[in-house]
């Protein structure tokens, strides 16, 4: 398959032969006034396409036409009624909004109605039947659908295929990104590389939920298809990957400057690179639908890494606790090694993967749904603060158009919906980009009346628009309203409108409706007062300390890739991407929270080391049996465990006197277990452990200070 014919390519092959069909029913039947409604039913039939089996994506349709078609036709009723017609837009945007709380493909579907309401608006014409625009628009959700399935039909696994492609590049950018821990001549540097692995890290686990939710859809069934469960090895080899590169086993500040003056460091920079590289070939050959070629260079750096390691530790020997963080980090690395070289041979993994629980939060049930709704019925949910604005923006922008009697006023309303989003600084790029594309819309569509297009070629360039609109909506936002920009006035100029008249109404009412949107998200309620990085933060450790209890859990019992132990895994990293975020949007709000900067990023680093300590751990589950059967060991390790878990939840509350006394007992355990496991030293099972718990131990003083301060400044502020 060429390189061109990618997955982007493949989603835009229904609108492509949707609108060419509508576009020639339009000039076969010569239903010009008909051509709007017809268009952006297709339109909204595209936004709101979910991935999933064929009998899901059948139910999908199913409940998306009979939302369409109530919202449609309430719309279309309603229009003209001056105030009802406010109060039901402003109602149903605070409905669908509120329906995101259910999960996000009822989101999509719920935002897709608002969406079509707002289309019924744009498309309206007084003198038509009143129930003629509601079908011309669900005529176009209905073919656009069933194009989709038919194109389903034969694409059935590039939306999952493409998922894991860019899991395996976002790993890609991880492990790059790791690689830079082991640059000698950049040791000071280290704090930056923190920040960054932090980031990449929230990166990869965005792409890793994407992949879950959609091998999710895909294997509800009984029967699996042999390329998902391909998928599904490739999802899991991916995970495996993540947890051993993610296992931090010592200080690297100290380690770099240990290594600095050998090549160890810098084989083990180029075999990070290398692996790095290794998972963009297999994202690539997955997007490309090409056979991944396994690159021999990856086991021969680590036979050099290996070689020069043996030859490190020839001498020196008595640098015991060094050689065994080294080995055990070398033994990561060729796990890493084993699951690329191992990637395609489904004998090793096949019966994982016929076995395997993919696991995703569904609301089931009215009282659950209710409850679920209920439960973010409160100004600190994002969600609710999203919909009151959203709804008092849609009541705005309809009193507008009412007050002043505007013809095509409701370019007001679509503006201000589609620029509106649940934060300042999404809203203030959606905002710069939706103007950029409007007025080189307007400029470009203002040439048309002196081309004099013919009705056919009209048509053909509203399936080149509304294409390349498809095309360029999830990356390019500025070009996609360029285009639907083009588009709109094309179809105007096809039901006979003034294209000049449509020009100027179009940019005047995109700047109000982007000024709306824009007071919106700076006045009502705005974000930054409600980021709660006391919460969040707290969230993230004592999620970790969930993920640490069920890591101990399994050192105890074996390794055990259970449904249980990869829920609570994502959910520690989930909530590291959580703290992320909130820091990421606090950083663009410089001046509201410059007193909280330093000591977030200093949090933010030091829960992605407590978190990839426990990863160390986490990953070295397969290498425990000598510990079920050592008593002695367990009676030391297991307290000390416990008391740090205790300390990880409850570390927002313990008064000082407290977490001194806790963090002493800590301190004095693990010297004890030190004491006992120096004999057993070469034996990474026994010292990798109380090793990576020392490790915890560390930086649990720095934590705590740090939550005390955050907490400080909080109230002061």
């Amino acid at each position: 398959m060429n390189n061109w014919f990618n997955a982007k390519i493949i989603a835009t092959i229904p609108i492509f032969i949707a609108v060419n069909i509508a576009a020639f029913a339009i000039w076969l039947l010569d239903i010009s006034e008909q051509c709007m409604p017809l268009i952006l039913g297709i339109i909204a039939g595209g936004l709101v396409d979910l991935d999933n089996r064929l009998t899901g994506r059948l139910k999908n349709v199913f409940y998306t036409l009979i939302a369409f078609s109530i919202s449609s036709l309430v719309v279309q009723v309603s229009i003209g009624h001056g105030f009802q017609f406010t109060l039901l837009m402003t109602a149903m945007t605070f409905m669908f909004t509120m329906v995101g709380a259910i999960g996000q493909r009822y989101s999509t579907i719920a935002f897709g109605t608002l969406v079509i309401a707002l289309y019924t608006t744009l498309s309206y014409l007084p003198h038509t039947i009143w129930f003629i625009n509601p079908i011309m628009i669900l005529c176009g959700t209905l073919l656009y659908s069933m194009i989709t399935l038919i194109v389903h039909l034969f694409f059935p696994n590039r939306p999952v295929q493409e998922n894991i492609a860019k899991s395996f590049l976002a790993l890609g950018q991880y492990l790059d990104a790791k690689s830079q821990f082991f640059d000698p001549d950049e040791i000071e540097q280290l704090a930056n590389k923190e920040v960054n692995l932090a980031m990449k890290d929230s990166a990869l686990i965005e792409a890793f939920n994407a992949t879950r939710t959609a091998l999710f859809y895909r294997i509800r069934g009984q029967n699996r298809h042999s390329r998902t469960q391909k998928m599904i090895r490739y999802y899991f080899a991916a995970q495996d990957i993540h947890e051993r590169a993610n296992s931090s086993l010592f200080n690297y500040h100290t380690m770099a400057e240990q290594l600095k003056n050998t090549d160890l460091i810098f084989r083990i920079q180029r075999l990070f690179e290398l692996q790095a590289q290794a998972c963009r070939e297999i994202g690539l050959s997955l997007q490309q639908n090409k056979e991944y070629h396994y690159n021999n260079k990856v086991e021969k750096a680590i036979i050099g890494l290996t070689q020069s390691f043996e030859l490190y530790a020839q001498n020196h020997v008595e640098n015991k606790q060094v050689l065994l963080n080294l080995k055990t980090l070398i033994d990561n690395l060729q796990a890493v090694e084993w699951q690329l070289s191992h990637l395609d041979q489904e004998t090793h993994q096949a019966e994982r993967a016929s076995t395997a629980k993919i696991h995703t939060e569904q609301v089931r049930g009215l009282r659950n749904i209710l409850y679920a709704i209920k439960s973010h019925c409160h100004f600190n949910s994002q969600l609710f603060r999203h919909a009151v604005r959203l709804s008092i923006v849609v009541f705005t922008a309809c009193s507008i158009v009412e007050f002043f009697e505007l013809e095509r006023g409701y370019w007001i309303l679509l503006t201000s919906v589609f620029v509106c989003q649940p934060n300042y600084s999404a809203t203030k790029l959606r905002l710069r980009q939706r103007i950029i594309g409007t007025i080189l819309g307007v400029i470009i569509g203002s040439l048309l009346p002196y081309i004099n297009p013919t009705l056919e070629l009209q048509l053909g360039l509203i399936v080149a628009t509304s294409t390349l609109f498809f095309f360029f909506r999830t990356n390019n936002y500025s070009f996609s309203t360029f285009f639907i920009t083009l588009q709109v006035l094309i179809s105007f100029d096809v039901m006979g409108f003034d294209i000049h008249e449509a020009m100027y109404s179009r940019v005047i009412d995109t700047f109000i409706g982007a000024f709306i949107a824009w007071f919106a998200v700076s006045y009502l309620w705005p974000d930054w007062r409600y980021l709660q990085l006391d919460k969040v933060s707290h969230q993230a450790v004592k999620s970790n300390a969930k993920y640490l209890l069920y890591v101990i859990s399994q050192l105890q019992f074996g390794k055990g890739d259970n449904l249980k132990y990869r829920i609570v895994r994502r959910h520690a990293h989930e909530n590291a991407t959580a703290l992320s975020t909130t820091i990421s949007h606090m950083n663009n709000e410089p001046n509201k929270y410059q007193a909280h900067l330093q000591k977030s990023f200093e949090l933010l680093k030091l829960n992605y080391s407590l978190l990839s300590y426990i990863s160390a751990l986490g990953a070295y589950r397969s290498n425990m049996k000598a510990l079920q059967q050592n008593t002695e060991f367990l009676a030391g390790f297991y307290p000390i465990a416990k008391k740090i878990i205790y300390v990880l939840e409850h570390i927002e509350k313990l008064r000082p006197e407290v977490f001194q006394k806790m963090q002493e007992r800590i301190e004095n355990d693990l010297k004890h277990a030190n004491a006992e496991q120096a004999g057993h030293l070469l034996q990474p099972q026994f010292s990798v452990p109380i090793q990576q718990l020392n490790m915890i131990s560390q930086i649990l003083p720095s934590l705590y200070h740090t939550f005390q301060q955050i907490n400080l400044n909080l109230k002061q502020n």
